[in-house]
């Protein structure tokens, strides 16, 4: 089977999730915007789809399974274009968090960025693209449903049950996203985020970013409570929730399966150029990465390989020789988001005190 094994996904997940703590504020807050609106086009399918007045009295789990089988397309597109969810940080961030990759500071502010970035994304989205542009009122069926929906959500159920469903609605999307990371190739990587997705929209739980767009739009069709019911009843036990979902159920379990006390090497076939997945967003190169890789380019040497490698390295994969992918080299063993928090101050310091020489 060409994929990674789950040893090797979870400590995919921790260098992720380091690379993730070291990516500028300023991206990674445009890269969480990205996310509200790529969900957003999910969450817009099931909203129309489920304004099906006889499915809803007649045959309410079959409209809710056909409304779930479009919207994984907004996980599709957050994770094949590197975009940044919170709830599937909160994975990534405590997978490095716990694998002393990362500091409790670094998980925090990712985790804060993410989320407000998220919640700016899916309010413009909400608000300009189908609030103004009147996605839903074309028909008073469609703002009937929008509003069904979210009393549904939001104000029939007890606040522990939002919170319970909260858990098992992450559970299912970080293992949608730690099943991309496993697989190899792209049609593999849909295919794994598709079926996770669909159960858990199939099954009704509550996704905190998912309800950013969809209760706002129900507020805005006209729902009988405002943004203070929405936060109190809705956000905070769903935010919590995954929270555990995520960070519990996949990332703490799997870290306590197969890292704990193991040394993970994983392994790039630069023949056919995998990757992981560019779930890490923009990068922030130092500037003795960017004047090696330079140098390599222009003809240069690389410590540590022979000549006849470098020139292996120099080729394009079409010619038949061995190239790593952008992605093999960084997240690679050698790579720093392989290392600790500890082992990268310490060699910061080295590196600080070999320039002052």
């Amino acid at each position: 089977m060409d994929a990674f094994t789950p040893q090797q996904t979870i400590e995919l997940v921790s260098r992720i999730g380091t690379k993730k703590a070291h990516m500028r504020l300023d991206k990674l807050w445009w890269n969480s915007f990205m996310s509200g609106p790529l969900l957003g086009f999910g969450c817009a399918i099931l909203m129309s789809t489920g304004a099906s007045p006889w499915y809803q009295e007649n045959a309410p789990g079959l409209i809710r399974t056909i409304s779930a089988i479009g919207f994984p397309v907004g996980l599709i597109m957050i994770v094949l274009t590197g975009a940044d969810l919170f709830t599937s940080n909160v994975m990534f961030m405590s997978t490095a968090l716990l694998h002393r990759r990362i500091s409790v500071l670094d998980l925090l502010k990712n985790w804060v960025v993410s989320f407000f970035g998220n919640l700016a994304g899916s309010l413009f989205f909400m608000a300009i693209i189908t609030g103004y542009g009147g996605i839903f009122e074309e028909n008073p069926i469609y703002k009937q449903a929008a509003i069904t929906l979210v009393i549904a959500k939001a104000q029939t159920p007890h606040w522990h049950q939002i919170f319970l469903r909260g858990i098992a609605a992450n559970w299912l999307v970080c293992l949608a996203v730690f099943l991309s990371i496993q697989a190899r190739d792209v049609a593999s990587k849909i295919i794994a985020i598709w079926f996770p997705t669909f159960t858990f929209v199939a099954l009704a739980f509550d996704h905190v970013v998912a309800n950013m767009f969809i209760i706002p739009q129900g507020i805005w069709a006209g729902a009988p409570f405002g943004a203070g019911y929405y936060i109190w009843k809705s956000m905070i036990p769903t935010l919590l929730g995954n929270i555990v979902g995520g960070g519990l159920f996949v990332g703490v379990a799997y870290w306590y399966l197969y890292l704990t006390g193991e040394m993970v090497s994983v392994t790039f076939d630069p023949s056919s150029l995998p990757a992981a997945m560019e779930a890490g967003g923009p990068m922030r190169r130092t500037q003795t990465e960017k004047d090696r890789d330079t140098s390599h380019q222009n003809g240069g040497t690389i410590h540590g390989l022979d000549p006849e490698e470098q020139q292996g390295q120099r080729q394009l994969p079409q010619s038949g020789t061995q190239m790593m992918s952008s992605i093999g080299r960084e997240l690679s063993d050698d790579s720093p988001y392989a290392k600790t928090h500890a082992e990268r101050v310490k060699q910061g310091r080295e590196e600080s005190l070999e320039e002052k020489v």
